[in-house]
């Protein structure tokens, strides 16, 4: 039995742990909802069921499912992959899920924080949300971790951490009026250092061009090492993204990370614009309280939402000619790992990617390596 901590993680001597340090395994939740996934959320299984089987090549993984869902679940998962039975609104882990934190000692606790889907009613993408506001706690509890309950709202997409000391986020998303209204930049700050046991708190202005996420920081800029961070990035200053990302790649020219080291930046060049199609569109049923899908809409497409697993990365795809240096490029940062492709977009019509999907478990034995991760 888990029980809820009145202390904080800071106070504590826990912290998040970056996503390339070791894993006990990775957490995912099944889609079905008629009303984001297209043709009654088939496509979008086999593209999760893709992306479980990738993971698991290079860490345990488990995936969540409703009831009526686990012998579909079952029958279609790798055999490696652990089904257990839960229930939620949809099937992003990443945002509606726990944080792990980890100590020197080799604890792990988990954070279960508030979740809105991304704005409440105030812009929000569906509703209700109870059931996915339960998944942390649920998690947690069948670790059998403690936990910390802070009466805040936060994404795990919205944040990214490098494990010694420095967060990134966006002020499009943690400063939204629709996310924790009743704090100011100063006290949001101070519940990242309290509840991520980070120093530096590195704001870029926005994420990605129409993120429905209200720009989530995990589509945008994550740290690929102590000091390094990589960028979605485009040369077409026609795109509405390109002032996104310059504007970006200014902040982290100048920021320092809590260890006073300088951002060296990876750029990742984008896709092209990836639309949806009419025949997409038409087959998501229309919901009143559920964010509609257009023909004609651009997607949030980005390589930076990949999964680092312990000796594998696992990164979208998108048939587009920039697959090949942006899987080149992971395979760079990334010496120690196989780069495995995995077609996302099936799970980029549902809003999110790979990223967004998954959440990881640290092994916590220790502290941190210091040599450059794999």
């Amino acid at each position: 039995m888990s029980k809820i901590l009145d202390t904080t993680p800071r106070a504590d001597g826990f912290r998040m742990p970056a996503e390339w340090e070791p894993h006990i395994g990775c957490w995912m939740l099944w889609p079905e909802r008629s009303d984001n996934w297209r043709g009654g959320a088939k496509p979008a299984q086999h593209a999760f069921a893709a992306v479980a089987a990738a993971i698991a090549q290079g860490e345990p993984v488990t995936v969540c499912v409703s009831p009526a869902q686990y012998l579909v679940a079952r029958a279609m998962l790798d055999p490696t992959v652990r089904v257990v039975e839960m229930t939620s609104n949809d099937s992003w882990i990443r945002d509606c899920g726990p944080t792990f934190l980890v100590n020197d000692q080799g604890a792990v606790r988990g954070v279960d924080w508030k979740f809105n889907a991304w704005g409440g009613l105030a812009g929000g993408l569906y509703f209700p949300w109870d059931q996915d506001d339960l998944v942390g706690e649920k998690v947690i509890e069948l670790e059998r971790d403690d936990r910390y309950a802070p009466d805040f709202i936060l994404e795990g997409g919205s944040i990214d951490v490098d494990g010694e000391g420095a967060v990134l986020v966006t002020e499009e998303c943690l400063l939204n009026p629709n996310r924790n209204p009743d704090k100011t930049r100063i006290e949001i700050e101070q519940l990242l250092r309290d509840y991520l046991g980070v120093e530096a708190v590195l704001w870029l202005e926005h994420g990605v061009y129409l993120d429905e996420t209200d720009g989530h920081v995990d589509n945008m800029c994550r740290f690929v090492a102590p000091g390094e961070v990589i960028l979605t990035w485009t040369d077409d200053p026609t795109d509405p993204q390109y002032p996104r990302s310059t504007a970006a790649l200014e902040r982290l020219s100048r920021y320092r990370d809590a260890r006073g080291r300088p951002l060296r930046v990876h750029k990742l060049v984008q896709p092209k614009p990836v639309v949806i199609t009419p025949e997409e569109a038409a087959g998501v049923d229309h919901v009143a309280g559920t964010l509609p899908r257009e023909p004609g809409d651009r997607m949030a497409a980005s390589y930076v939402n990949f999964y680092i697993a312990n000796t594998v990365v696992v990164a979208p795809s998108f048939d587009d000619p920039q697959d090949g240096p942006a899987l080149e490029l992971l395979a760079q940062l990334f010496p120690t790992r196989r780069i495995l492709a995995v077609p996302a977009r099936e799970i980029l019509l549902g809003g999110g990617n790979i990223h967004c999907i998954t959440q990881q478990e640290p092994l916590g034995r220790g502290p941190a390596a210091t040599a450059r991760p794999g």
